[in-house]
């Protein structure tokens, strides 16, 4: 029973952290999840409905591949989208917060895994190579970008001729953007707007630069 106990005090701590997080996001937005808070991206919901391997799927990511991983953050995507490419292919991690890269390192080392490539920035900045990558993810992050037009366009620039890039959002996310809104934000990028998969509480929706 004290067992028990202690298990069900745990979660309530989990879930009052959450909701304490949500209501302190809604009046601050366009802030990335403190890498303290990297719970809230790693858990049975998340795996639930926006697990890693569905997203690597969703976008059609295979071996060989060069991947994007905009604001990685711990590496839920980073770290099976390497697994997924090969040796043959690469993933770059992006994060514009060095406590979030260096627990994808801690994770890289301890995996042992050589074909991942952090890179510390913010998504607009213009720090990635052009026309490099097969494929680019933003999962629960373009809600958090302060200039969301500006990283889009260098995501589009990042990708080679028909490469995609895919954007899952979930809810209760206070930065949630609606299907609706990325359409827009991809229309002024240059993309076109491909498959929508999903629904509630969790959505992908894939961009295509044209061939």
């Amino acid at each position: 029973m004290s067992a028990l106990r202690r298990g069900g005090g745990a979660l309530v701590v989990v879930a009052a952290a959450g909701i304490g997080f949500l209501i302190w996001r809604r009046q601050k937005r366009n802030l990335p999840c403190p890498s303290s808070l990297s719970f809230l991206l790693e858990n049975p919901f998340m795996s639930r409905v926006a697990g890693a391997e569905l997203l690597l799927d969703r976008a059609g990511v295979a071996e060989g591949m060069r991947v994007l991983d905009v604001g990685c953050g711990p590496g839920r995507i980073t770290l099976p989208a390497a697994r997924r490419v090969g040796p043959a292919g690469e993933v770059v991690a992006l994060d514009i917060q060095e406590s979030m890269l260096e627990r994808v390192r801690q994770r890289i080392d301890a995996q042992n895994v050589t074909n991942v490539r952090l890179l510390h920035a913010g998504a607009g900045e213009g720090q990635t190579e052009p026309e490099s990558f097969d494929r680019a993810f933003l999962v629960t992050v373009l809600g958090e970008i302060p200039d969301k037009a500006a990283a889009l366009r260098e995501v589009y620039r990042a990708l080679k001729p028909g490469g995609v890039l895919s954007i899952t959002e979930v809810l209760p996310d206070p930065d949630f953007q609606t299907p609706g809104a990325i359409q827009d934000l991809a229309r002024e990028a240059g993309f076109e707007v491909g498959e929508k998969l999903g629904g509630f509480p969790a959505f992908t929706m894939n961009l295509v630069k044209p061939v």
